[in-house]
């Protein structure tokens, strides 16, 4: 996309507040963070958001960075990943953390569940089969136990694994003995996590300039 002045009457910035629901002091604050990220470049890459420090100690920061490169997240129906993202699709990609709105329908807040939940389970679903694998749902129960400094990554593993049985037993109920789980699609994931708040706690707040945790 191309550059965007400081203005919030700019007509892009109106257009990209219709799409990702942010007013447009939301979306002046959010350019001027891209700025500050990308050295006032047209363009963000991996390694801008890998040197943020309190990204940089999180134990998915993989994940959190893959998100945003992710074509899935763009909201265009696109598949893959590229190799930088412009200041349109760093806003979509933060829209799914945007506080929801008072006054909504059951059927408006149910959408709002589901478009998280999906970016959620996209951050995990690595390889893009449609299916969190044991092997990518291992992948960040190790990361997460393995860099607590108080697991060993044996451990952790067996932790991981463990889960994932349990998980298996949730979706699946009591599977006889040839049978195999392939892993946890989003359907399963929607219901292993249907007492996670996560319109809640999934959300950014614009107090005192402050836009996210992963941008300071």
């Amino acid at each position: 996309m191309g550059a965007f002045h400081s203005v919030p009457e700019d007509h892009e910035y109106h257009l990209l507040a219709k799409k990702t629901g942010f007013s447009l002091e939301q979306i002046v604050i959010l350019h001027n963070r891209f700025n500050q990220l990308s050295h006032n470049s047209d363009v963000l890459r991996r390694e801008d958001l890998r040197k943020i420090p309190d990204l940089a100690c999180n134990p998915i920061q993989s994940q959190i960075v893959e998100a945003f490169f992710d074509e899935r997240n763009f909201k265009k129906g696109g598949e893959g990943s590229v190799q930088e993202i412009g200041f349109e699709e760093f806003l979509t990609v933060m829209s799914y953390f945007r506080p929801p709105e008072t006054h909504l329908t059951a059927e408006q807040k149910e959408e709002i569940r589901r478009t998280k939940m999906r970016f959620l389970f996209n951050m995990h679903d690595t390889d893009n089969d449609g299916t969190i694998t044991l092997e990518e749902y291992r992948h960040v129960v190790e990361e997460l136990l393995s860099r607590s400094g108080s697991l060993g990554k044996e451990t952790a593993k067996s932790i991981a694994d463990a889960a994932m049985l349990e998980v298996a037993s949730i979706s699946m109920g009591r599977m006889g003995p040839d049978e195999f789980y392939a892993g946890i699609t989003f359907d399963h994931f929607l219901k292993i996590l249907k007492e996670l708040e996560i319109e809640t706690r999934m959300n950014i707040h614009f107090l005192n300039m402050d836009t996210t945790f992963f941008c300071k």
